[in-house]
């Protein structure tokens, strides 16, 4: 049972995590596994929390990047055909918590690298995925979307930029709605397994949706991405390697 003191600093997290994220049009999902891993929540609570706050923020994301003009449907939809339905298998399936420990772990370290090593590639030419390629792409992160409660966006977008198949913007548009259709379909996948959602999830959804409504305003029109992004990795590492080595 957490101290008052303590379920403030968790709120407070989220919502930083929030601002962070959604400044890049993340939903936060591998954001919100860190400060609950680091909070010592049990690590049953992880998925249906990641996933509710995620179908939040991203909502609001994906409204402010299309508002600003930057969602391309041609490069989504190949990628949301597969993931979807991927992302209710993998929230349907039910890992044991020792190994969901480990593999939530390796996600959380992958998310860091992905994000010290993105940048702004707005100059260089984009090269389209071949619509195959992204529908192979979306299954895979679609699995893993739903399996670990991560929106699956922590790594769309990184890809779309390292592989010249999106702008910054673009992609960050792309990640919002596909984090949010994998989570509505992971989340959905997850409550017919009888799962139950976390009683303290209101006030934690509270918290993240004042901090996606700031960070995806700003984000997606003049706030700088790039710093604050690369802090975030380093959130995710520490909270991975707890999640593994504690």
């Amino acid at each position: 049972m957490l101290s008052p003191e303590a379920y403030f600093l968790l709120l407070a997290a989220i919502f930083t995590v929030a601002i962070l994220y959604s400044s890049v049009g993340h939903g936060g999902a591998s954001g919100y596994i860190g400060v609950l891993a680091l909070f010592s929540i049990m690590p049953e609570a992880f998925k249906p929390t990641a996933l509710i706050l995620n179908i939040m923020v991203a909502a609001i994301a994906t409204y402010s990047f299309a508002q600003a003009g930057h969602f391309s449907w041609r490069l989504f939809w190949p990628f949301a055909t597969t993931s979807v339905p991927c992302s209710f298998i993998g929230g349907y399936l039910t890992v044991p918590p020792h190994v969901y420990k480990q593999l939530v772990g390796m996600v959380l370290l992958a998310s860091a690298c992905r994000l010290v090593f993105h940048k702004e590639h707005e100059s260089l030419e984009i090269q389209r995925p071949a619509t195959p390629v992204a529908l192979v792409v979306g299954a895979v992160l679609g699995l893993l979307s739903g399996l670990t409660g991560v929106g699956g966006g922590i790594f769309l977008s990184p890809l779309l930029l390292l592989l010249k198949w999106g702008r910054a913007r673009e992609a960050s548009a792309i990640a919002a709605l596909f984090i949010l259709v994998n989570s509505i379909a992971g989340l959905l996948g997850h409550i017919s397994s009888l799962q139950q959602i976390p009683p303290f999830g209101p006030l934690l959804a509270l918290a993240a949706v004042l901090g996606g409504i700031i960070g995806s305003v700003f984000g997606s029109r003049t706030l700088p991405v790039a710093g604050v992004v690369k802090a975030l990795s380093l959130v995710l590492a520490i909270a991975g390697l707890k999640l593994l080595f504690v």
